[in-house]
């Protein structure tokens, strides 16, 4: 009997994770990417703890991830400057046994495909639906049907195949907020360590990455759809008069400059209502396409890539391919529900906009030990890959 093979709807960073823990796993693989080319459009990623010890088991340890670690501390600040919290981030080294990193998400897509045999991604081909037929799932893609043992949907936030399989869920939801992404050069005004800076319904984030680039994001409360003419121009007028670096990192955006950097600006949208379970017969659903969730915690894609080393793992076994999909759902359904609900009420305290409940926030904030925060995050960061014999849960 030959290899079973798996169809991924989704080259991402969690479509490819699920294709490289499968074909660890013995499976042949076939990833159905629609775009051109793989890209990983965005900007930075935070590897917390959790997602490096699931990178690991997949055979991308350390060593993938050249350059240092997050460096100094990470906290939160005002715009004045002031610290509400403030932690070293050797913390998390003698909590957890490593130290988060954070990279550009083309460095981790590269990295992911790097790790794939060669033919496994099909570029500009989208997989539009899934039949079941008998002891075996057929994808429906713009290149003709791939007969497959299992489908994973990893076609993203607004999945296709998500809204196949469960017709009657609610779908997205608009989060109250919208968000600037921009990655600079690693050179100009330093961004010497990670912080965010918390005012009255905005914040700004500096992350250095790996290699000396600067990861810089901002949010704000806003409708959905709104799109300002000039990105530049409402960063400057609501973050220009921020602490010190902030102005510096906004005038790197300027368009006039001799080299100008890429912002992205996008809506934040979540599934606020889970759904029923994660997969249906042989397909199973993965990463944002399960349970897209608020940036609050930076943990969306680290929840992707535990998502597709738990469901390798359910698959590992020779027994039958829905009564293993099963026993992902029964792993991952609930964590992900509670760290998709905690990002969320972030995201609430974030919004506050009122100078009384923003002052009241500050010092609720400001009077938390860190020493509570981290032991509030060692659930979310102290996860380990599952190892072992696969569970085979039960048939659903």
């Amino acid at each position: 009997m030959g290899a079973r093979h798996a169809v991924v709807a989704g080259g991402g960073i969690g479509g490819l994770a699920a294709a490289v823990a499968l074909n660890r796993r013995g499976w042949r693989v076939t990833v159905c990417e629609r775009a051109p080319v793989l890209t990983g459009i965005g900007a930075g990623i935070v590897l917390a703890p959790n997602a490096l010890r699931a990178l690991d088991s997949i055979g991308l340890g350390p060593e993938v991830w050249a350059g240092e670690a997050l460096a100094g501390a990470v906290g939160l600040r005002t715009p004045d400057g002031r610290w509400l919290s403030r932690a070293a981030t050797g913390a998390a080294l003698s909590r957890h046994g490593l130290p988060a990193r954070a990279v550009h998400r083309g460095f981790l897509i590269d990295a992911l495909a790097a790790a794939l045999p060669p033919g496994v991604v099909r570029l500009g081909v989208s997989v539009t639906g899934v039949e079941h037929a008998g002891g075996a799932v057929v994808a429906r893609t713009s290149a003709g049907d791939l007969r497959a043992d299992a489908v994973v949907a990893a076609d993203g936030m607004r999945s296709v195949l998500r809204g196949q399989l469960f017709p009657r869920h609610p779908g997205l939801r608009h989060a109250g907020e919208a968000g600037w992404r921009a990655v600079l050069p690693g050179i100009g005004p330093p961004a010497r360590s990670a912080a965010e800076t918390w005012g009255r319904g905005e914040r700004f984030g500096t992350v250095p990455l790996v290699d000396g680039r600067i990861y810089l994001y901002a949010t704000a409360a806003t409708g959905p759809g709104t799109k300002p003419a000039d990105h530049h121009a409402e960063l400057t007028r609501r973050f220009g008069t921020w602490h010190h670096p902030i102005p510096a990192l906004l005038d790197r955006l300027d368009p006039r400059n001799p080299e100008p950097v890429d912002v992205l600006h996008h809506d934040f949208h979540e599934l606020a209502s889970p759904l029923p379970r994660f997969h249906s017969g042989r397909v199973a659903l993965l990463g944002d396409a399960a349970h897209a969730m608020t940036p609050n915690m930076g943990q969306g894609g680290c929840q992707a890539i535990e998502d597709a080393v738990v469901l390798a793992h359910a698959l590992a076994s020779d027994a039958d391919v829905p009564a293993a999909l099963a026993a992902y759902t029964e792993s991952r359904h609930r964590r992900t529900t509670l760290i998709s609900r905690r990002s969320r009420r972030i995201g609430d305290l974030a919004r506050l906009s009122h100078p009384l409940a923003v002052s009241a926030r500050n010092l609720a904030v400001r009077a938390t030990p860190p020493a509570v925060t981290s032991r509030a995050l060692d659930t979310v960061l102290g996860w380990q890959p599952p190892s072992g014999p696969a569970s085979t849960g039960v048939r659903a």
